[in-house]
Order: structure tokens, then sequence, then C-alpha cells
């Protein structure tokens, strides 16, 4: 079995926050919960995550960027998964489209919502070198 990793995921929809928490359990994680930014940004304050999951629009429209941003700059190793509704709200197409866009956004993955638990599952365990789960028949 794998090592424990401290998983950070933040949202503010409550909803989707606990989605993403009980993937990442299922998987045998710990998981720090926040409720938005300032949560978020408190948590990175007592927890050092190994891969951080983050909703893009919170409080602010920005809000995902920031805490990246501040994820980066505390444990620059750490990975960060970027979950973003933009797509379905809108139909822009938010995956950064050149190498200058996507240091500025600095996220490892950016996934649009709603995302499937295998696929969260999947980028997580790639994000964290953990090897993929092996199907049984």
């Amino acid at each position: 079995m794998n090592e424990k990793k401290n998983i950070l995921v933040v949202d503010d929809d409550i909803d989707l926050l606990e989605q993403v928490a009980l993937v990442m359990e299922a998987e045998g994680h710990r998981v720090v919960r926040a409720q938005g930014q300032k949560e978020g940004e408190e948590a990175l304050l007592t927890t050092i995550p190994d891969l951080a999951i983050l909703d893009l629009m919170m409080e602010n429209m920005d809000s995902g960027f920031v805490l990246c941003h501040h994820v980066k700059r505390l444990y620059p190793g750490t990975p960060v998964i970027l979950l973003t509704a933009v797509k379905a709200a809108t139909g822009l197409d938010f995956q950064p489209q050149s190498d200058e866009a996507a240091s500025w956004v600095k996220a490892d993955v950016v996934m649009d919502k709603p995302v499937r638990p295998e696929q969260l599952r999947n980028e997580s365990r790639r994000l964290l070198g953990i090897a993929p789960a092996v199907a049984r028949h």
C-alpha cells in the first residue's frame, strides 16, 4: 500500500468539496478541507500538502489562481490541480495554450468540472508518483 499523502482540497461549494475529499480519502489519503480561499490560505499555514486540489472561482473570480500562487510560493514542489466550471458556464476552453500562460497559471493540471472520480484519481496518482491501480478480473 502507498504511503498516506496530505491532500488539501479547497472549494466554496460544500457538496463539491465533500465529493472531491471522499474520492481522495477512498485512495487512502489524509484530506484537509477548506471552504474557500480564506480557509485555504489558513490551512496552508498548518499543513504541508503533497497535493492541492483547488476550485478556480470562489470568493473572487481569481481565488484559485491566488491560492495556487500561495501553494507554489510556500511549497514549490507541491503539485496543484485547478478545477473549473468556466468551460461549462461560458463555453471558453481554459487550458493554457502557451508556455507563458502555463507559467502564469502555476497549476500542474487544469480540469473541467464536472470531474469524474476516475479522472481525479488518475491525475492525482500521476502527480503524486503513485502507480496506477491494477484492474482485477
